[in-house]
């Protein structure tokens, strides 16, 4: 080829191009954006809205339903999912694949915008947030205090430390978690409210008559210009407790006579433990565009500057780091790759005695993965797991291009040519099914193209890693190659040559395939038929799952107290269950816990999206332990155990912490879930247990549990409103004082003083305190009139102990019901049909009960079909080329009957490594089947050409098989030498990618016994019968038959 050419009459252009791909590749490595996963489109939105002290049926009914009415206006709309608790209402909405995501925000916040006319007066406007790598968080910003309370951190962190993050690029963060908003509290005492004969609607009333704010005029006096602020506004905290209160009496009262009046915090709704200890702490999340590992490194850079503006007795650190993951991998794919390198060298010295040509293919690996990291870089990707397995893959497939040349330069030497010659000869013999080789491996990426939802944001970064290194691999095969085996090989092979133990084997396996020959039909159809059924059974037993199940130092767990417990006793809960994690894992090992208790303050709406509780019953936990090593499911199940025995009243449920599942889970917090809608919330909820009871039955279950709040108790307050009217009171008056009374006045009436050095705008509320109203009869006698002492609320309501919804979960308008599971040392393929099964057992569906999978489920099999499609499209893609460049059909099929040993090789393979079949495993099948037909293309051209020549199939197989039989097993062999370090999977982020490697090598070493040993006789078989005319119907061609020779 011209190529060839080329870079032997030029060697020197040849160094420069070779320097400048790794001048450009090595900036480009230092530049080139680092991060977890690749960018993921994913289509869904989160709609957070928060109206404190309504109930979730008020919620639902206010809130939800308007805004589901609403959205439906909006275009690509697939689903829209709510969780409604006191006073949150939390929406998903999932878009179809392929929507327009900006188009789709803008028509929610318009939609929303319209939406605040149909809501309760008051209520604020909702957080719309798009739901992607920026949703999750990349780790924790802790403050710490010996000192400070929780709600003074919460303070620092929110207008000191908060503020510096905003100057850091790529950097989201959501309000601090664990304290509550500074506010001033007006703490009512009933019994002096009874004693002064008011109510608490008074109190509300005369604050928000004294303390007003107003705008600030101007008066001009001669050449002046006067600003005339008033003292509309109290000045300091003290100043509330001076407010009077008028009952039209001579006698006044005071705000303080009645209530005390404290510079505090709102009404405490859940707290952070850090170690055990309350704390607080931020969640920090990245843009979607932006580097983890470069946001984090940004982030750690400014702590000392933060650390330097907090006062001395607060410390803050950075915990949870997932860049970590991405850092390690890194490094582990740098050792796999000289690990690769290495290993291949060592082949090709093993095969042909030659230390220099082992150097030239080595060198080429650094050129060809640098290069393909420049290219990664140009098409906008970024280093994540996928493009490091496509790279730590490449590692072992680059050197295919390579050791083919050196290969058969050794051959052409071996013929007794002279160097040169024999190098450019070398060269231009196998330049053509080298070319085929390397579109073989590139059809195998066809499917990239054509894959939606997150296979195909997974699988494409992976094929453009490959792809670009196999280019650059092939174009260095092509040119660097010749030139260096010019400059630095030596022709030895004047010489005679022993016969080596390798010449020894070729023999034993040419000879078994000359007498295996005259009985084709038989061992092919037997094998065939044999591999065939093999590969069908073990697809069925081999277990199917969306990602690699990774054994991590980290685990999340929900932990779920009795109903309505308080969040001061489902704290000490979660303490005694700190301890005796102390005790199981070793107090030492445990590097830090975090834990949030109960719910976020209404304030901060969007902290909901990044953690989600039900109510003050509900924690949910992280830990760290500083090392581990063993399988997490046992470590799991050992937690569960222990605590069943040890504090049997709570209910535990792991969850996803490292962010790859989290992001692949779409925000789905146990792999198996089962929604049960339908109107009748009853009907529903009796459904639902039937199918509790079913999954309970499965042994490799667990946390199996309905997790909605369906029984929170309550004191139901019924007014008899004509009772209410003879006393002089209507529901208003008496709601007024309840909502003081059991909530905060600021709900109703809101109110701001602006105070402190910093001068920021805090919330005045009156309420009781918790401590004062904590019996029925306290409730019942909440004052209702003002100036009177009578009626209280007792004389004009009853007051009934009842159990109602803590939590209301919608799908559309339409209410549901959902039961979760964890699935233990099992696959989801398994528990798919496990739930298939149960489904169908619990009898027909009572009318209008519904019943949806949900969870990972769908996701598997979206990955899966989306996978068994691409491996379809990739077979299809090199069938019609290689039939395009033979010129038939038959030599297609030939080549492309290696698949079922292909892909039996990897289903055994994984099958004996544990692993199961999943993205990355299903990945490495295609891959190998590119990699495999590559191996086929090799002997089958030769044998195809010598078919030409001599007429005889049976004879050119054999020839054919002899010939290649070395660059066949050396190729494997390096290739599977490269691939080695991967598949052991020893590094951090090892687990996610090993059975990609494993289903390679797997396929590989399949492929080359069925290459060697059964495409000859396939060809024999095939082809035996096959014209040796071209189908040229070029009347000019002198190989067609309709050649017309215009010399006659």
């Amino acid at each position: 080829m011209n190529l060839i050419r080329f870079a032997l009459r030029k060697p020197i252009s040849i160094m420069v191009m070779v320097l400048g791909l790794l001048f450009f590749g090595v900036r480009s490595a230092k530049d080139i954006q680092v991060d977890i996963l690749p960018e993921m489109n994913l289509p869904v939105v989160y709609i957070a809205h928060s109206f404190n002290g309504y109930t979730p049926q008020q919620m639902e009914g206010y809130f939800t339903k308007m805004y589901v009415n609403m959205m439906l206006f909006t275009n690509g709309i697939k689903s829209i999912e709510s969780k409604n608790t006191q006073g949150l209402t939390l929406m998903k909405i999932n878009f179809y694949e392929g929507t327009e995501m900006g188009e789709a925000i803008a028509q929610l916040n318009a939609l929303s915008n319209r939406s605040q006319v149909f809501l309760p007066p008051g209520a604020p406007p909702p957080f719309i947030i798009r739901f992607d790598a920026s949703s999750q968080p990349v780790g924790q910003l802790v403050f710490r205090s010996p000192t400070k309370t929780n709600n003074q951190l919460q303070d620092i962190a929110n207008f000191t430390a908060r503020p510096f993050l905003i100057a850091i690029p790529g950097l989201t963060t959501a309000p601090p978690f664990g304290g509550s908003p500074r506010t001033i509290e007006i703490n009512v005492d009933p019994n002096k409210l009874r004693t002064h004969q008011l109510s608490p609607e008074q109190i509300v009333e005369a604050i928000s008559r004294q303390n007003v704010t107003s705008p600030a005029g101007n008066v001009y006096i001669d050449d002046i210009n006067y600003l005339t602020p008033t003292n509309n506004t109290l000045k300091t905290v003290e100043e509330f407790g001076d407010i009077p209160i008028f009952k039209g009496q001579v006698d006044n009262v005071y705000i303080r006579d009645v209530a005390t009046v404290k510079d505090g915090a709102d009404i405490t709704t859940g707290y952070a433990l850090i170690d055990g200890k309350r704390s607080v702490y931020m969640n920090v999340a990245k843009s979607g565009k932006a580097s983890t590992y470069n946001v984090v490194q940004d982030l750690k850079k400014t702590i000392p500057n933060i650390q330097r503006n907090l006062p001395d007795d607060v410390t803050v650190s950075y915990e949870f780091d997932q860049s970590v993951y991405v850092i390690n991998a890194v490094k582990s794919l740098i050792i796999e790759g000289v690990l690769g390198a290495l290993l291949t060298g060592l082949m090709v010295v093993l095969f042909l005695r030659d230390r220099r040509a082992a150097l030239i293919v080595i060198l080429t690996i650094p050129i060809s993965i640098i290069s393909g990291v420049l290219f990664l870089k140009l098409f906008g990707q970024t280093i994540n797991i996928m493009t490091l397995s496509g790279l730590a893959l490449a590692i072992g497939i680059l050197v295919d291009e390579s050791t083919v040349t050196i290969e058969n330069i050794h051959q052409h030497f071996a013929m007794k040519k002279s160097k040169a010659q024999a190098i450019i000869d070398a060269c231009r013999e196998i330049a053509f099914p080298k070319l085929l080789i390397l579109l073989c491996v590139l059809a195998v990426f066809a499917p990239a193209f054509m894959m939606t939802g997150i296979p195909g944001s997974l699988f494409m970064p992976l094929a453009l890693a490959i792809g670009f290194s196999m280019i650059v691999s092939f174009i260095m095969s092509q040119t660097f190659v010749p030139v260096m085996a010019n400059w630095i090989m030596k022709n030895d092979h004047q010489k005679v040559e022993k016969e080596t133990g390798f010449d020894r084997f070729k023999n034993k396996v040419i000879a078994r395939l000359q007498n295996w020959m005259p009985r084709k039909k038989i061992i092919l159809t037997t094998s065939f038929i044999a591999v065939l059924l093999a590969v069908a059974a073990l697809y069925q037993f081999t277990g199917k799952d969306v990602l690699p199940s990774v054994n991590s130092s980290q685990f999340q767990v929900r932990i779920t107290a009795p109903e309505g417990t308080r969040i001061e006793k489902t704290e000490e809960k979660v303490k005694g269950f700190l301890k005796e994690l102390d005790g199981l894992l070793g107090a030492d090992n445990i590097a830090i816990s975090s834990v949030y208790i109960g719910q976020h303050p209404s304030t901060f709406a969007v902290s909901p999206i990044y953690l989600y509780n039900a109510g003050p019953h509900e924690a949910l936990m992280q830990v760290a332990l500083k090392k581990f090593s063993g399988n997490s499911d046992e470590m799991k199940d050992k937690i569960r155990q222990h605590i069943k025995e040890k504090m049997p009243e709570l209910k535990l449920s792991f969850e996803p912490i490292e962010l790859t599942e989290k992001i692949l889970s779409q925000g789905a917090n146990t792999p198996v879930e089962i929604r049960i809608s339908g109107m009748m919330k009853k009907m529903n909820m009796m459904t639902a247990n039937k199918l509790l009871a079913k999954l309970k039955e499965l042994d490799y279950m667990r946390d199996q549990q309905i997790p909605q709040s369906m029984n929170y108790p309550a004191l139901e307050i019924n007014i008899d409103r004509v009772r209410a009217a003879q006393l002089g009171l209507d529901a208003q008056d008496i709601a007024k004082s309840l909502v003081a009374s059991t909530a905060s006045s600021r709900y109703t009436n809101k109110n701001m003083w602006v105070g402190g050095m910093m001068g920021i705008a805090y919330d005045v509320q009156v309420q009781m305190p918790q401590n004062v109203l904590n019996s029925k009869d306290e409730l019942a006698n909440i004052p209702l009139s003002k100036n009177s002492d009578r009626p209280v609320l007792g004389d004009v309501a009853t007051i009934m102990p009842t159990k109602t919804l803590g939590e209301s979960y919608n799908l559309g308008t339409m209410g549901y019901t959902t039961v979760t599971a964890n699935v233990h040392k099992s696959d989801l393929g398994k528990a798919q049909k496990d739930i298939a099964a149960a489904i169908v057992s619990i009898g027909e569906l009572p009318k209008g009960v519904n019943i949806q999978v949900a969870g990972m489920t769908p996701v598997l099999d979206d990955t899966m079909n989306n996978l068994a499609n691409g491996l379809l499209i990739a077979i299809v893609v090199i069938f019609l080329m290689l039939a395009a460049n033979f010129q038939s059909f038959r030599v297609s099929f030939v080549i492309l009957t290696t698949v079922p040993f292909v892909i039996l090789g990897s289903l055994v393979l994984l099958k004996l490594t544990g692993s199961t079949l999943n993205l990355q495993s299903y990945m490495g099948i295609i891959m190998a089947v590119g990699v495999s037909i590559a191996n086929a293309v090799l002997l089958i051209s030769n044998a195809e050409t010598l078919r030409l020549k001599s007429g005889n199939a049976t004879h050119a197989a054999i020839e054919a098989a002899n010939l290649r039989i070395r660059p066949i097993i050396m190729t494997t062999l390096a290739m599977t030498a490269g691939m080695l370090p991967m598949a052991i999977g020893f590094g951090e982020g090892g687990d996610q990618v090993s059975p990609l490697g494993r289903a390679v090598i797997g396929g590989l070493i399949a492929s080359t016994f069925s290459v060697l040993v059964l495409l000859p006789m396939v060809f024999a078989w095939i082809q035996n019968k096959a014209s040796i005319q071209s189908p040229s119907l070029d009347p000019e061609d002198e190989n067609s038959t309709l050649y017309i020779n215009s010399n006659n």
